[in-house]
């Protein structure tokens, strides 16, 4: 997730983002992605595609295309009613490698885990995540332009985090510390990644004590990181 400063005008283009591949990519490489990954990077890819062609190539030359602007998350314009941008702006990259970069990852990490927990809880993983992403950009960079799959992408690692096994762990806990790295890059929205593996956290608890807890939990963790998402759109209505 990249998050631009500029909240004047035409928002300035983000720079790439390059999180590194996790290190179980091998495993995934072999299959197709199940539907909510394939959802992910198909509607990824096709916006993109689809602003390249109405921006007439601006996007591939670093430009922003009318789908960046009309999805992108901004504090100004979602606080005036355009919700939508909350969960739009994780289909929206801002250049070819920035998406590259973001679907590969998602490819590597979520086809596995999606697998393994189903695709129904994996889908409600997803929602939480991008919520909680968004509601972090929002709290700390809120006149910020913030676009980007990996703030819902480090919601998947917090789950994994708490559902893995001890050998695994470490391996997560190491893709962790590159992308935490990664996330001091001026350019980057640090806030955006910490939201989405907070959100995911909770999530990863309640999966591992089992479907019966995480059919109760789910739904509240939803409802939890949607009303945080409102809050943080409407700061003047919560602000002492």
């Amino acid at each position: 997730m990249t998050s631009p400063t500029d909240p004047h005008g035409a928002p300035p283009s983000p720079g790439p983002e390059r999180p590194p591949p996790p290190p179980f990519l091998p495993r995934a490489r072999m299959h197709r992605p199940p539907p909510v990954c394939a959802a992910v990077i198909g509607g990824s890819v096709a916006l993109f595609v689809v602003d390249a062609v109405l921006s007439q190539g601006a996007t591939l030359r670093g430009g922003l295309g009318p789908i960046f602007q009309w999805l992108a998350l901004y504090g100004p314009l979602v606080q005036e009613g355009q919700y939508w941008r909350v969960l739009g702006c994780i289909l929206t990259h801002g250049g070819p490698l920035h998406l590259a970069f973001n679907m590969w990852v998602a490819y590597s990490l979520g086809t596995a885990f999606e697998r393994a927990i189903g695709s129904g809880r994996f889908l409600l993983l997803s929602l939480i995540a991008a919520l909680g992403s968004s509601a972090f950009a929002l709290l700390f960079n809120f006149e910020a332009v913030t676009v980007g799959a990996s703030g819902m992408i480090l919601g998947y690692g917090g789950a994994m985090l708490v559902t893995a096994t001890r050998e695994f762990r470490r391996d997560i806990i190491f893709w962790l510390v590159q992308v935490a790295v990664l996330s001091l890059i001026p350019g980057v929205s640090w806030a955006g990644h910490l939201g989405g593996f907070l959100f995911g956290l909770p999530v990863g608890v309640a999966l591992r004590f089992g479907p019966r807890v995480f059919a109760r939990a789910a739904p509240l963790l939803l409802a939890i990181a949607g009303a945080v998402v409102y809050i943080t759109a409407h700061p003047e209505r919560f602000r002492g």
